[in-house]
């Protein structure tokens, strides 16, 4: 079996869900490597999440943004913590219903998903910065 880790730095990107699965292609290679297996990608932050959507429509992205954002509104009165402004805590509670990491299957050197999925780098700041993601991947 082969393991290879890598650490990705991802430049800025604004509020909003990012199609990120080329970015993730091209730095990590090794995936090329593998026959059988799986890649796990895990986002290093607590106010910002990753998942798995629509790759093709960008309408699918803002309807994410639109909806989350009604779910979970900014300066609520029951908030404490808001120490980084109005988007704080519905940052920490948007990375905590999305999840920080997920799991892609690798088959024949690429990632095994459906034509129309991509990865995202879910945004939940107004100005977050830079974003580091660990992916591991794994197999025969």
């Amino acid at each position: 079996m082969k393991f290879f880790q890598k650490h990705i730095q991802l430049p800025p990107y604004k509020r909003g869900f990012h199609l990120i699965t080329d970015i993730i292609i091209k730095e990590v290679p090794e995936i090329n490597e593998i026959q059988i297996g799986t890649a796990h990608i895990f986002i290093k932050h607590t106010s910002a999440s990753l998942t798995i959507n629509e790759n093709a429509d960008p309408t699918v992205r803002i309807d994410l943004e639109n909806h989350l954002n009604k779910m979970i509104p900014e300066n609520q009165p029951y908030y404490q913590h808001n120490y980084e402004g109005s988007d704080d805590m519905p940052a920490h509670i948007k990375n905590s219903i999305l999840g920080s990491s997920i799991q892609v299957p690798i088959t024949n050197g690429s990632l095994n998903m459906g034509s129309w999925q991509g990865i995202y780098l879910n945004e939940h700041r107004n100005f977050g910065g830079s974003r580091s993601l660990v992916i591991t991947i794994f197999g025969i």
